[in-house]
C-alpha cells in the first residue's frame, strides 16, 4: 500500500526573498534530485509537491494589497500581475523537477479555487487523484483565489494542503524551509533562540508569542499562520504528522522522504501521535 506524503518546498527556502524574482536555482536542482532519488529508493512513496511563491509571487501581493481584496482596476490589475510572478517561479520549479526526471504535472490553483472571506472553499481535486493513480506527482503552489467577499485573496500552499488532507488522506506533510525547524524566536536575529522539537495543538497558545515571523514580504502569516494552520489541520486527522524541517542541509530531505520516524525539525501532531510520543 503507498503512503502518501504532501511535501512542501517553502518560499523562502527556493529563492532569495530579500531580492526580488531571485530563484536559488542550485537549490531548487538539489531538492529535485533529492526528490528523485527518494522516489526510486521507495516505490511504495506517492507524493503531492507543492511549493510557496517566495520573491516571486510576496512582494506584488504586498504591493497591491491582494491578499485583503479587489474592487478597483488597479486591484485586478495587481491580481493578474501577482498571478504572472507566481507562475513564472512555479514554471521554473516544474521545468527544473522534470529535467531531474521526477514526473511532475502543473495544477495551477487559481483556476479551480474559490475563497470565501480568506479561507479555501473549493477546489477540483478529481485530476489530482488521477495523476497520483498513476504514479504522477502533481504541483502546485501559492496562488491568487476569487474570494466571494473580498473579491481575491491569496492562497498559501498550506492552505491547500489543509483543504486537500481530509480528500486525500496523506499519512504525512512535510514542511521544507531554509530553517531547520520552528523557533522560539527568528533565529537569524537571535542567537539565542531555541528549536522546539514538538509542537501540539494543546500548546499553540502558549508558544505563539514566540513564534518568529518570515524574513522578507509574506502576506501569508509568516511561520505564526502556518504552525496555527497546521495545528488546526492535526487537530481534526489525529493520525497526521506535520514535520518542518531544513531544505539547505543536504540530504536530509532525501532522509526524511524515506524515513518517517526520522526525528529531525520540528514535528506538529496530535498528543496521541506515536511520533509525539517517541520525542518526548
Amino acid at each position: 500500500m503507498k503512503e502518501l506524503v504532501f511535501l512542501k518546498l517553502g518560499g523562502s527556502l527556493i529563492t532569495d526573498k530579500s531580492r526580488p524574482e531571485t530563484p536559488r536555482t542550485e537549490v531548487i536542482e538539489r531538492l529535485a534530485g533529492e526528490v528523485k532519488r527518494a522516489l526510486e529508493a521507495r516505490p511504495n512513496l506517492s507524493l503531492l509537491l507543492g511549493h510557496g511563491s517566495g520573491s516571486f509571487g510576496h512582494p506584488l501581493a504586498q504591493k497591491h494589497g491582494t491578499a485583503q481584496g479587489a474592487i478597483t482596476p488597479a486591484d485586478w490589475w495587481g491580481y493578474a500581475q501577482t498571478a504572472a510572478a507566481a507562475a513564472r517561479l512555479h514554471r521554473l520549479v516544474a521545468d527544473t523537477f522534470l529535467a531531474e526526471g521526477v514526473g511532475v504535472v502543473s495544477i495551477q490553483p487559481s483556476s479551480s479555487a474559490l475563497c470565501q472571506d480568506g479561507e479555501l472553499i473549493s477546489m477540483e481535486v478529481e485530476p489530482l487523484i488521477h495523476l497520483l493513480a498513476v504514479s504522477l506527482v502533481p504541483l502546485l503552489y501559492g496562488d491568487v483565489s476569487l474570494d466571494r467577499k473580498r473579491g481575491s485573496t491569496i492562497i498559501s500552499t498550506e492552505q491547500v494542503f489543509s483543504y486537500l488532507v481530509p480528500k486525500l488522506h496523506p499519512a504525512r506533510i512535510l514542511l521544507a524551509s531554509e530553517v531547520r525547524g520552528v523557533y522560539t524566536a527568528d533565529p537569524f536575529q537571535d542567537p539565542g533562540a531555541q528549536l522546539i522539537p514538538r509542537i501540539t495543538p494543546d500548546e499553540l497558545a502558549q508558544l505563539q508569542h514566540q513564534l518568529a515571523g518570515s524574513r522578507g514580504p509574506d502576506v501569508t502569516g509568516g511561520m505564526l499562520g502556518k504552525v496555527r494552520m497546521m495545528c488546526q489541520l492535526v487537530a481534526a486527522e489525529p493520525s497526521l504528522t506535520v514535520r518542518v524541517l531544513s531544505g539547505l542541509e543536504p540530504g536530509l530531505l532525501y532522509r526524511a522522504l524515506l524515513h518517517p520516524k526520522l526525528e529531525e525539525g520540528t514535528s506538529i501532531c496530535a498528543p496521541t501521535a506515536h511520533i509525539c510520543r517517541a520525542i518526548t
